[in-house]
């Protein structure tokens, strides 16, 4: 009983190691090739596993996919937690446009550096093309998740209301240029003469993303007369 008690624990580590690196096939072939185009032989491959562990952990292709979109919602809140879901809403507009800053600089540092990121992306516009369950996935713990609550913060700040139109097209297009920087990497780096996008350059990036949200925040306050000194 003892030694199988010891089995298990050793086939855990081992367990674990082959799901990782099954999602992390996924969301690449995933993202550059499709969902309809890829097959389990290919993801079997990229993460050095056997065919039958697909079913084995995940129970077939599309869930494997389905994981792949969970992944990217663990990932996204790990991240943006710390700064906006274990916070309050501020109801000071300073602190509110203090709070956004330090998303800003979190949210953007994390999608033009981190090397993950790169996957991530691919595998979110395969599936903005044709949204299904791990769309759903992604919108509900990613994409609406974070917009609502920069949303919220945007307003407080700008002396706006958190659902209009004006609000969320603003929370977008701050959101927008962020990812273009990690969509359009590789021209980034070539208009730049840039050999890599390291700290420096994406200290660079988030610096003129910041710049932008909070010049356009301050367009905001100043047509409802805010600011004035």
């Amino acid at each position: 009983m003892a030694k199988d008690r010891e089995n298990d624990a050793g086939r855990r580590p081992s367990a674990e190691k082959t799901r990782a690196a099954l999602i992390e096939a996924g969301l690449r072939l995933f993202g550059e090739k499709g969902f309809a185009a890829t097959s389990t032989r290919e993801i079997a491959a990229e993460a050095k596993s056997n065919i039958g562990s697909i079913a084995y952990h995940f129970g077939g292709k599309d869930a494997l996919r389905d994981a792949c979109a969970a992944h990217i919602v663990e990932t996204v809140a790990n991240v943006a937690d710390p700064v906006l879901a274990a916070m309050p809403v501020p109801a000071d507009p300073r602190e509110a446009e203090a709070q956004l800053r330090r998303a800003i600089e979190r949210m953007a540092g994390f999608l033009v550096a981190a090397p993950e990121v790169s996957s991530f992306v691919q595998f979110i516009l395969r599936e903005i093309q044709h949204p299904g369950p791990a769309f759903d996935i992604v919108y509900a713990g990613v994409i609406e998740k974070v917009h609502r609550r920069l949303c919220a913060v945007w307003a407080v700040a700008s002396g706006g209301d958190p659902e209009s139109d004006e609000t969320k097209l603003a929370v977008f297009a701050m959101i927008g240029q962020t990812v273009y920087f990690r969509i359009a990497r590789e021209a980034v780096q070539r208009r730049m003469g840039w050999r890599g996008i390291g700290a420096a350059e994406a200290g660079l990036i988030t610096g003129t993303v910041l710049e932008n949200a909070l010049a356009a925040l301050a367009v905001r306050k100043k047509s409802r007369g805010e600011g004035k000194p």
